[in-house]
């Protein structure tokens, strides 16, 4: 049976992918570090609970340290809010903590997660954002996170192949509340006429981890957003 490590497990996108694998017959580790969350996913008998902080090393090497086997991890955990107030007003503190759950995260799992990951000639999945691409304004620290992972991702498929491969997914919106909430307007800005689910992108990294002529890129799985052209009407 295969293994997954998913980080940012329970909340938003990381909770769509745990729940998915756990569909397709998974044994699925998943790593947050909000306890109360973590308590909260559906008992299944193929879930194994890690209570962890990926932006520190000794809680990270503890963590994998107590799995036998790992044939998939998804580096989803970050800080999901890209507002960051205007960059004269960004302390350095809060610069460092995006970087270190969003973007030295990445680095630390990949880090103590690649010998279980060659053992099983797996796959690694990192978590960018298509903000990596584009902005609003006011959002400095998580854009240069994003921009980073991205970055990470072709290093690391270049030095890990042939064993792991290594791909990354950009998310557009992607609803993790209340997805009746939204507007047509919401909506209408996505050439598939709907804004972004969980569920979508959870199939996303079903398919990385079985593609196996496929390393070092990155999904953009945005509804077709970023191809839209937009003027002022």
């Amino acid at each position: 049976m295969k293994h997954a490590l998913i980080t940012g497990g329970a909340n938003g996108i990381g909770r769509g992918i745990v729940a998915h694998l756990l569909d397709l017959g998974w044994i699925v580790h998943a790593l947050d570090r909000d306890a109360d969350a973590l308590d909260d996913l559906t008992d299944h008998a193929n879930l194994r609970r890690i209570r962890a902080d990926v932006s520190d090393e000794a809680s990270v090497r503890q963590a994998v340290t107590g799995l036998d086997r790992l044939d998939l991890l998804v580096s989803n955990a970050g800080v999901a809010s890209p507002e960051s107030g205007p960059i004269e007003d960004l302390s350095l503190s809060d610069w460092n903590a995006w970087i270190g759950t969003n973007l030295t995260g990445s680095f630390l799992m990949a880090k103590h997660g690649v010998p279980l990951l060659r053992a099983a000639k797996g796959a690694m999945v990192l978590m960018s954002s298509t903000r990596a691409r584009m902005s609003e304004a006011n959002t400095e620290a998580y854009a240069a996170t994003k921009g980073g992972i991205e970055a990470l991702t072709h290093a690391l498929a270049i030095s890990l192949g042939p064993q792991v491969r290594v791909n990354g997914i950009a998310p557009g919106w992607v609803v993790t509340g209340d997805f009746d909430a939204l507007r047509d307007v919401d909506h209408d800005q996505h050439p598939v006429g709907r804004a972004g689910k969980p569920s979508d992108i959870a199939e996303a990294v079903e398919y990385l981890a079985g593609a196996q002529f496929m390393t070092g890129q990155i999904l953009t799985l945005d509804g077709g957003m970023t191809r839209k052209m937009i003027y002022a009407e």
